[in-house]
C-alpha cells in the first residue's frame, strides 16, 4: 500500500513539475512581451518550484530503487 502511494505522489509531482516549468517559460515570455499572467509570481520562483519538486521526485525513486535491492 505504501509503495502504491508513494508512487502515486511520485507520478503527480513529476506532472506537476513539467507543468510548473511550462508556465514558468510562458511567463517569461510574456514578461519579455510586456505582460504578465501570473501578478504574484516571477518565472524564477515557478522555476525553484519545479526544480525543488523533482529533487524530492529523484530522491524517492532512488529510495525505491535501493529498497528493491536490498529486498533480492
Amino acid at each position: 500500500m505504501m509503495h502504491q502511494l508513494t508512487s502515486l505522489a511520485s507520478r503527480i509531482l513529476f506532472a506537476a513539475s513539467f507543468v510548473l516549468a511550462g508556465v514558468a517559460i510562458v511567463e517569461k515570455v510574456a514578461n519579455v512581451a510586456g505582460y504578465t499572467l501570473l501578478r504574484g509570481y516571477t518565472a524564477f520562483r515557478l522555476m525553484e518550484w519545479a526544480a525543488m519538486s523533482l529533487i524530492f521526485v529523484i530522491a524517492v525513486q532512488l529510495r525505491e530503487i535501493k529498497h528493491a535491492k536490498s529486498i533480492h
